[in-house]
């Protein structure tokens, strides 16, 4: 039985004419033949892509250093695909967010404690986009959204004008 094995794989012309010869090799030319469409089956309808005239990306957390390496790694996710990037800004100051406790619970109330919490903004304007590359790279940058960071998206999409609304009438 090895042998026969040993001389199946060393002779590859043996192989080949086993193989032109299988009913297999008949039957996949058979196979090859185009069906034909099923009558009485309308057509699928053709579902168009989405546009969008403007996505804002906001981004907050709360150390300003990942912040900027994370924009500028939005903006070189949008350049490899071929997105416009029209603005890309951040606010002069954080917001603040301060909480006073006391230290002791039960009296002392002239010894207490604050605690502050500041958040940075960094936004992200793209414009002109489908709805396939938005889901696309939103998808990726989200994928890759570091710790301590938060991602909003407002998108703004373009629709046709509705049938009631006519345009204006030239006299």
């Amino acid at each position: 039985m090895n042998f026969a094995k040993q001389l199946w794989r060393s002779t590859a012309a043996l192989r080949g004419a086993f193989v032109l010869n299988s009913p297999l090799r008949q039957m996949s030319a058979i196979s090859m033949i185009p069906m034909k469409p099923l009558e009485g089956v309308p057509p699928s309808p053709v579902e168009l892509d989405k546009l969008y005239k403007r996505v804002e990306l906001e981004m907050r957390g709360i150390d300003p250093a990942v912040l900027l390496s994370y924009s500028w790694f939005c903006i070189a996710a949008a350049s490899h695909l071929g997105i416009e990037v029209t603005k890309s800004w951040t606010l002069r100051k954080a917001e603040k967010e301060r909480h006073t406790l006391l230290r002791c619970v039960h009296i002392y109330k002239k010894h207490r404690v604050q605690y502050e919490i500041r958040t940075y903004f960094r936004f992200i304007h793209i414009q002109r986009l489908t709805g396939s590359t938005c889901d696309t790279y939103l998808e990726y940058i989200e994928r890759n959204l570091p710790e301590g960071c938060a991602l909003k998206v407002t998108k703004i999409e373009c629709q046709h004008l509705p049938d009631h609304i006519k345009p204006p009438m030239e006299e």
